[in-house]
């Protein structure tokens, strides 16, 4: 899942981002209110964790704007404004969940996984597919009862299939899914993970359908 984080300070920034890369996120990291509209104008991402203290443009004007625009992006505000007016305000302004600094890593992860399932029209958080079954959560993948172990790219290339059956995703997309900015991308990075899950999982699971990327088949 990648993420856009617009965040002012350099400690907390750092502090996120790094947090969210161990759990398998893709993250690109932007410091003011223009750059985040750039952002998610210009790229595509799963959910916005969103300051509202930012340089150039404040951080209720960059979600006004999002929404005005008709863009549907999940927002989690994180703020030190923690009077009920401003949450009222955050929230009235099209945010979807609100956030006080400090705040605790795993309680922000479970909110931004609940934001993204939401988003997905998923009820349950568990992901499964056939004999398959995938936590976001506890980053962990059975098959038929039985825990498969997967790394951190390996899961995030998985979780971005399961969560579209049917689907079919470029090789773009996925990458897209797996690395944020600055990060190296190998050409044939994908196809490593593809042969990867294939073989941990069954040669069959993930379809290549030529010209256009891959696939997981709905279940029948």
């Amino acid at each position: 899942m990648r993420i856009l984080l617009v965040e002012d300070d350099r400690m907390i920034a750092e502090g996120v981002r790094k947090a969210l890369r161990g759990e398998g996120f893709a993250v690109d990291w932007v410091e003011d209110g223009e750059a985040a509209l750039s952002a998610a104008s210009g790229e595509s991402y799963d959910l916005m964790l969103l300051d509202l203290g930012l340089p150039k443009r404040d951080g209720l004007d960059v979600l006004r704007t999002l929404r005005a625009r008709s863009v549907a992006l999940p927002v989690l505000i994180l703020t030190a404004r923690d009077a009920i007016a401003d949450r009222v305000k955050g929230l009235d302004a099209g945010a979807d969940d609100y956030l006080i600094k400090p705040f605790d890593l795993d309680e922000l992860g479970a909110r931004m996984r609940a934001l993204i399932r939401r988003q997905s029209g998923r009820s349950e958080s568990l992901i499964r597919h056939g004999s398959i079954t995938l936590d976001p959560a506890s980053h962990q993948v059975t098959q038929d009862g039985l825990p498969v172990a997967l790394s951190a790219r390996e899961f995030a290339l998985l979780e971005a299939l399961l969560a579209r059956p049917g689907a079919v995703l470029s090789k773009t997309q996925l990458e897209e899914k797996m690395y944020g900015w600055g990060e190296e991308i190998g050409s044939n990075t994908v196809e490593v993970y593809i042969h990867a899950l294939r073989k941990k999982l069954g040669a069959d699971l993930i379809r290549n359908v030529r010209g256009l990327g891959y696939m997981i088949a709905k279940d029948a």
